[in-house]
């Protein structure tokens, strides 16, 4: 039982918490647009409350709710050291130069705060010296970037590429610019006192609360186990914002991505540049790094061919054809004769003692794809057109991620507004090792579903592995696109069914077609707003994180039910796991998985308090199957029809004298 003066405590806590999220409080004395919501407060108050325990917690909070703000007052009024963890650099500069700022005025105190991002954000001045010598230049254009590269370095304090506004953000001269894990010279490098990284590391470790991203947390979860991680030591509280994303990164930092073409070439463009400065009398080593790099060129060509973008293949698929078998003995071949110069000429520079370690641990990663797998483990191949990584994940990654976060001692806050699959945080919690110790809360959206939104299930579709499938969808989805005017996303959950569609759409509908992959995502989206009127087509990228908010967005239409395919390397090998444990490969890991996709697409819908639209779902399993029901559970409590007629009459409430075309751009 709390103790009197323990209880006086929490209560000043929590009358403080309602205070300053009320209608005349601080955050609304600071933000004019802010108003209050009653979901906001009890989020604050159950994070505040599991703090003073000392326990952690697992938060769902749908759209709208205001979870940034709801979780960084608590945290800061506990006065703990703590570490805010984004999924997207974009939520991760939103908080510390929008909400942070916001949430000192309102408290009337300073934060000592810091951003840190990962090494391929700064500018790496040494690899910016190797680039201008011209052994590292990309393309015609890289000389201009690079005199703008040099200019800028002279000039900023944090070496953040985010600053540089005169060269795209997918310029190839720019990955010449950073630095690597395994290329970086550390305390040896010339540059190392004006490191714009470490830099930004000694910030982040003096700072009482710094902003980071998932990425860099998962890399130093396992670098910290091995060699010692790299963020603040002494965290005593780690929010996991759009903690959704976890599990799935976990898979991929646990793993190991041992080989990729990429990196086996950039170590060959290294050791080059070493030679050329540290040894320029090795006759011969040009041309034995010209063999090495057309043996990476010949293991990527005895690959089967990428027929999209990406394609995964399992190892064992693939490891006995003979052209793999070649391929794989010429590059060991090839490596083995590199790194032996190396070797035999380390002494001479720190930067030829760096490639000869990184290719030895080249060489012992080959070696790991010639040995048998081993139990729990499953190995695989991600081919693109011109490149190649080899892979080695884990099939449950559940220790590993409870170990990284029990090694820190932290208090964790996990929170997003998709962590639940029909209403059950069990799944979430499963994968990361939650079970026990963690208390769990959650909250709807504040947005009026009820009045904002219609889910439509046009009732006439096809069984979803009809061949005519797409293009009923598409004949259903057209009078809904001419109603809205366009303003409209279309989700696939196959390039193949997007493709289709697109040539389905083309000359069908008046508006701007957007397609994903005919130009970046940032690009796509900046387009989408600017139209007001446009229908985008996009697959697994434009499921999340897209935040588009007013009536450039007024449809979300889905294809189908977002089952991951099986035939998936990693999924394949873990849903076998199961059944081999006799556990239910269906309902305890594919619909909740599923669910949580569907989830994060219908949210794209309503992004603000005045939005309104319309959600369409083709796919009949939602009706016809027991699991359907579990899906709608997992929605917000939007009205549903399988009526056009009633989809248009919930447009005409909102556009009253719009008409069926609607076709006049949004304003």
């Amino acid at each position: 039982m709390r103790s009197s003066a323990v209880l006086r405590y929490h209560s000043i806590l929590m009358q403080t918490i309602k205070d300053i999220f009320s209608e005349d409080g601080p955050l609304a004395k600071s933000e004019p647009d802010y108003s209050p919501r009653t979901e906001q407060v009890e989020m604050a108050e159950a994070i505040a409350a599991a703090l003073e325990r000392g326990e952690s917690i697992v938060c769902e909070a749908g759209a709208g709710t205001g979870k940034t703000l709801a979780y960084l007052v608590p945290v800061l009024l506990s006065g703990r050291k703590a570490l805010i963890s984004t999924g997207t650099r974009h939520l991760q500069d939103q908080i510390f130069s929008k909400d942070l700022p916001l949430v000192e005025k309102a408290l009337g105190r300073p934060v000592r705060a810091a951003r840190l991002k990962g090494r391929a954000n700064y500018l790496c001045l040494l690899h910016l010296k190797q680039a201008e010598t011209g052994a590292r230049l990309v393309d015609s254009r890289s000389g201009k970037f690079l005199s703008d590269i040099r200019d800028w370095s002279q000039r900023t304090e944090t070496g953040d590429f985010a600053e540089l506004d005169s060269i795209p953000e997918d310029a190839p001269v720019l990955s010449t610019c950073v630095s690597t894990y395994e290329n970086c010279l550390a305390q040896d490098c010339e540059f190392y006192e004006d490191c714009f990284v470490f830099k930004a590391r000694r910030r982040a470790a003096a700072a009482e609360l710094a902003v980071i991203n998932h990425h860099l947390l998962m890399m130093d979860m396992r670098l910290r186990a091995d060699h010692g991680g790299f963020l603040p030591d002494d965290p005593e509280v780690i929010v996991f914002d759009e903690a959704h994303q976890l599990p799935g990164l976990a898979f991929r930092y646990f793993g190991r991505p041992l080989l990729s073409s990429k990196g086996l070439l950039t170590l060959s463009e290294d050791a080059l540049a070493a030679h050329l400065e540290e040894a320029p009398d090795l006759r011969g080593f040009p041309a034995l790094l010209d063999e090495y790099d057309q043996a990476v060129a010949d293991l990527r060509l005895s690959f089967p061919r990428a027929k999209q973008e990406e394609q995964r293949r399992a190892w064992e698929d693939i490891k006995n054809s003979k052209r793999v078998i070649l391929a794989m003995a010429t590059l060991l071949q090839q490596a083995r004769a590199v790194h032996q110069v190396l070797s035999d000429n380390a002494e001479r520079g720190s930067k030829l003692e760096n490639c000869c370690s990184r290719m030895e641990q080249a060489l012992e990663m080959v070696e790991i794809f010639n040995q048998p797998e081993e139990e729990d483990w499953v190995r695989w191949v991600e081919i693109h057109k011109k490149t190649f990584t080899l892979h080695r994940t884990p099939l449950d990654v559940s220790d590993f991620f409870r170990e990284g976060l029990d090694g820190r001692k932290s208090l964790s806050i996990f929170t997003s507004a998709t962590l639940r699959a029909g209403k059950k945080f069990v799944h979430f919690q499963k994968q990361l090792g939650l079970e026990e110790d963690v208390e769990t809360w959650a909250a709807d959206s504040p947005f009026d579903f009820q009045n904002q939104s219609l889910l439509y299930l046009p009732k006439e579709m096809p069984d979803s592995y009809d061949p005519s499938y797409t293009r009923r969808l598409i004949e259903l989805a057209t009078p809904v696109l001419k109603l809205t005017g366009g303003r409209a996303f279309i989700l696939f959950t196959s390039h193949r069914a997007l493709e289709e569609a697109a040539n389905l759409l083309s000359g069908v509908i008046d508006y701007p077609l957007l397609i994903q992959g005919d130009a970046p995502r940032h690009q796509l989206l900046e387009e989408f707003k600017s139209q007001g009127n446009a229908v985008l087509l996009g697959a697994a990228s434009f499921w999340e994180g897209v935040d588009v908010k007013g009536p450039a967005l007024s449809c979300v239409i889905i294809d189908k039910l977002p089952f991951a395919a099986p035939k998936e390397p990693v999924l394949e090998a873990r849903l076998r796991r199961m059944e081999e444990r006799g556990e239910n490969r269906f309902w305890e890991h594919q619909l909740p998985e599923a669910c949580l996709t569907l989830k994060q697409g219908a949210g794209r819908l309503l992004r603000d308090k005045n939005d309104y639209g319309i959600l369409m779902i083709g796919d009949p399993r939602l009706k016809s199957m027991k699991y359907g029901q579990v899906f709608l559970r997992s929605l917000p409590k939007i009205p549903r029809t399988t009526s056009l007629a009633d989809v248009e009459a919930f447009w005409r409430r909102h556009e009253p004298g719009e008409g069926e075309a609607g076709a006049d751009p949004a304003p």
